[in-house]
């Protein structure tokens, strides 16, 4: 809802567009009208009266009509204002000049001859109420009864155009006033280009594209107001609310405190907030103590920076450091953009860097975290032409410049064959970037191929440390560990990667060999076990027994083809097949099969049973795929 006072007040909500109006002065004159308690003497030169005729300034509603003027021979009479009409842009003149016909509809002798007209037009011009429609106020022609519209003479027309502006400007705020920001920035785009001067409509433009979430474009809409009306308040008070959104804390105050005391105490104490802790912020980052970097960013967007590019920037770079990879690729998703980036901001600082330098710095160590490093050196070269001036932008251009062509170089020599050079490639790298998971993997695949298997799981368990998600260390450590013999280890890794990678045929099988080979060392009988197996149907009774007595562990599903349940447990006992490749696993059709069904005691299906040589261990009835996994894998080990 708009305020209920002057719209122009500072005490205002700030989000909320304005809804002054302007007093557009007369229908006809060029002249704004005259202010309050000033009067104007007009001589007539074709009416034979000399007395004076006092006018005061016609009242404009938002309709656009004017109330008529009070008029005497020598008194002046009150005049109704609006409490939200402005008059700083009007200008006064102690008279009218010549040629001009006066304010409203004004009829002192019934006829007035309008000097600087042609003369030898033998009716006059009698102002009155009739209904032709002129300006805002009406003309008839001659004194006859007939009435037509006048022609806009001298500033009417602007007047007019004017007028237009407004009422498209209300529509706007009532478009505002129900949320719908679209259809509000559609109106007050129309009146901006009525009226391009009006700093009102820029301003309220601003807070459409805020409610719009468009906080850049209301930045510079704010600024724009304010080249046009430099001590326009409520720009001021709006563009300062904006800024400390954007944790412009030094702009936001310049502009909050414009007539040299606060306009609103609520948002000091905002725009204090949020400083104290971007201070804070910015000391724990000196200090590299990113627990604490994590706290003050939170607190800052809490208190009222919440849409701070850098801020969201700070985060994702703390949760670099802490080696949470994932979470910050997922906050890098969140950080605000600030489209266009206003000019006024370019040029601001976080925590000695330019703001917009610091976005492209923290993209360039997601990006070198994550093996792109071309895309690594883009983003920091960015950085750098920005912000030529800061050594920790000079410093990482430098860095991730040098880590780029010690990959290359390593990958070359790799490919080459050239497996010890390419270790000291990778090696350089990693003095320059000790905690990048890439180069570790790299060189882990180094030292399996020169048969250095403890010192590729070492490496791999450093890349994994710094990127836990890293799928291509684990493979490479489950290979080493299989050459290593440490069969456990092995099998702990394959069955890590198939949940990562459930159609990997090349893991499936590794991961079949390694169980296979730690049976073997368990002292286990293995017979007759094949990769590749399906889930086997069982048909009659004898095969059944013989299935149960196979050695290691037996799966059986029982089924009905009609049933629901069966149809919908059934896939995932194929993919269980597929990726617990060392069990065996069949399915029984006990309509097919019933003597199978009545002599192991099936009522209800689906039901599984497990056995482990030849003993049933396990019997679960209708279970859910999570109670299905969960045994499988219990009883696999």
């Amino acid at each position: 809802m708009p305020p209920s006072g002057k719209p122009d007040s500072l005490n205002s909500e700030i989000n909320k567009p304005d809804f002054r109006e302007l007093n557009l002065g007369s229908p006809v004159s060029p002249l704004r009208s005259q202010p309050r308690g000033l009067t104007t003497t007009t001589s007539s030169s074709s009416s034979s009266s000399s007395g004076s005729v006092t006018k005061h300034p016609p009242v404009i509603g938002r309709s656009g009509s004017v109330r008529g003027t009070t008029q005497s021979g020598s008194s002046s009479g009150n005049q109704r204002t609006r409490p939200d009409s402005v008059t700083s842009n009007s200008t006064s003149s102690a008279t009218s000049p010549a040629n001009v016909l006066p304010t409203g509809n004004i009829c002192p002798s019934g006829k007035i001859q309008l000097t600087g007209m042609t003369q030898s037009r033998s009716r006059s011009d009698v102002l009155g109420s009739g209904t032709g429609t002129y300006g805002h106020g009406s003309i008839m022609r001659g004194g006859g009864s007939s009435v037509s519209p006048a022609k806009p003479i001298g500033g009417s027309k602007k007047a007019v155009v004017s007028s237009d502006a407004e009422e498209v400007k209300r529509v706007g705020n009532e478009m505002y006033r129900k949320g719908l920001f679209n259809e509000a920035l559609r109106l007050y785009d129309r009146a901006i280009a009525l009226s391009p001067a009006n700093a009102a409509y820029r301003s309220n433009r601003a807070a459409a594209l805020t409610g719009l979430g468009r906080v850049g474009e209301a930045v510079k809409e704010c600024e724009e107001a304010l080249r046009l009306e430099a001590n326009y308040g409520r720009a001021h008070q709006r563009l300062a609310s904006l800024l400390i959104r954007l944790g412009q804390v030094d702009s936001a105050r310049k502009h909050l405190c414009v007539l040299g005391k606060p306009s609103d105490p609520m948002e000091l104490q905002k725009l204090e907030a949020v400083e104290k802790h971007m201070s804070k912020c910015a000391d724990a980052r000196r200090l590299s103590d990113w627990k604490a970097v994590l706290m003050e960013v939170d607190a800052a967007i809490v208190s009222g920076a919440d849409f701070s590019p850098q801020l969201g920037m700070c985060k994702v770079e703390a949760l670099l450091k802490l080696h949470r990879l994932d979470d910050a690729q997922s906050k890098l998703l969140e950080v605000p953009k600030l489209e266009p980036f206003p000019t006024s901001c370019s040029q601001t600082r976080f925590s000695g860097m330019a703001c917009e330098a610091y976005t492209h710095f923290v993209k360039a160590q997601i990006e070198m975290a994550l093996g792109r490093f071309e895309n690594a050196v883009i983003s920091a070269e960015k950085a750098s032409q920005i912000d030529p001036r800061s050594n920790e932008v000079a410093m990482l251009h430098n860095t991730v410049t040098l880590v780029a062509r010690a990959r290359v170089r390593g990958n070359d020599l790799y490919k080459s064959e050239r497996y010890t050079e390419a270790s000291s490639a990778y090696a350089e790298g990693l003095r320059l970037d000790p905690c990048n998971a890439i180069l570790y993997c790299n060189r882990a695949a180094c030292w399996f191929k020169l048969g250095m298997w403890e010192r590729s799981v070492e490496d791999c368990n450093k890349a994994l440390r710094f990127q836990p998600s890293y799928t291509k260390p684990l493979l490479r450590r489950a290979a080493s560990n299989s050459k290593l013999e440490r069969w456990t280890a092995a099998v702990s890794d394959y069955e890590a990667l198939r949940k990562e990678l459930p159609h990997d045929k090349e893991v499936a099988e590794s991961l079949f060999h390694a169980q296979v080979a730690l049976k073997k060392s368990r002292g286990e009988e293995v017979l007759n076990m094949e990769f590749g197996g399906e889930v086997e149907e069982v048909y009659s009774r004898e095969q059944f027994k013989a299935a149960m007595n196979l050695p290691g562990v037996s799966v059986i599903h029982f089924l009905t083809a009609s049933d629901y349940q069966c149809k919908q447990i059934s896939p995932f006992v194929d993919s269980l097949c597929t990726r617990y490749p060392s069990i065996h696993f069949l399915k029984v059709d006990i309509d097919k099969c019933p003597s199978i069904g009545n002599a192991e005691n099936v009522r209800v299906v689906p039901t599984v049973k497990i056995y482990k040589n030849g003993t049933r261990v396990k019997e679960i009835v209708c279970p859910s795929k999570e109670v299905l996994e969960y045994s499988v894998r219990h009883y696999s080990c």
